[in-house]
């Protein structure tokens, strides 16, 4: 078993049972204490739990991430010409596969997807009811639904994304900067990494605001994006850094 699986399974463990101890760890998954101490440092570096004596306990998340309903109501104007636009990259690709990312910016695309596209899938349940809705064959990744994000996360979302190869996968974040993108959570991000990992094409959709902000999980480095969709309040620096690294910047 690759390490990162097994950070996947003790943190599925930890959110289930509020505390683990390297003791019981190390049993379970065949392998040296020292290797779970090893584990659970990596993972409280990532402040995806917090490291007591003998194992860990579960970290305080969220407390300056907005929970989805706030989200869907800032920078709404900036979002609907994203969506729009990030639409626009699937002209000339019919029938393509798609990935959509949880997010209220990524769930902008929804509207505008055209009628001929291919099986879409999504780690939110409520892109998913959107797309269902308009008609699209529509599969949701299985997993334990974050309460602020409506997002699937945790080993089975991985691994379920593993089978599937997007042709496009539209991806969001809450901060970003010159090096990558990250979000406050690290099961989101471990589920946004498998997306960008599996897909052909990925583009990041993400409003001006979250340039320069920087969260607890990386996900991607700049170059594993091919292309962002903004808004004009992008700064001229940010779209040169991008554009020296071969990304295309789509700015409406």
């Amino acid at each position: 078993m690759y390490a990162e699986q097994r950070h996947q399974l003790i943190l599925d463990e930890l959110r289930q049972s509020g505390e683990v101890s390297v003791t019981a760890l190390a049993a379970k998954h065949n392998v040296a204490a020292e290797t779970i101490r090893r584990d659970l440092d990596h993972l409280g570096m990532l402040r995806a739990l917090r490291r007591v004596h003998g194992g860990a306990v579960l970290a305080a998340v969220g407390a300056n991430e907005p929970d989805l309903l706030t989200r869907l109501r800032t920078n709404t104007a900036a979002k609907r010409r994203i969506g729009q636009a990030a639409s626009r990259l699937l002209e000339g690709r019919p029938e393509a596969t798609i990935a959509i990312d949880a997010g209220s910016t990524t769930g902008s695309l929804v509207p505008h997807l055209p009628k001929g596209a291919g099986p879409i899938v999504t780690d939110a349940l409520a892109i998913a009811q959107a797309v269902l809705d308009r008609g699209h064959e529509v599969y949701i990744l299985p997993g334990h639904l974050r309460e602020l994000s409506h997002a699937a996360v945790g080993s089975s979302t991985v691994d379920t994304l593993r089978g599937y190869h997007p042709d496009i996968a539209f991806l969001g974040c809450n901060g970003m900067d010159d090096a990558g993108f990250t979000t406050p959570d690290p099961l989101e991000a471990a589920v946004k990494t498998a997306m960008i990992r599996q897909s052909e094409l990925r583009v990041m959709m993400a409003d001006s605001s979250k340039e320069g902000t920087h969260h607890f999980a990386s996900f991607a480095r700049v170059a594993e994006i091919n292309v962002l969709v903004s808004d004009t309040g992008l700064s001229p620096h940010y779209i040169e850094h991008l554009q020296d690294q071969g990304i295309e910047v789509i700015c409406v």
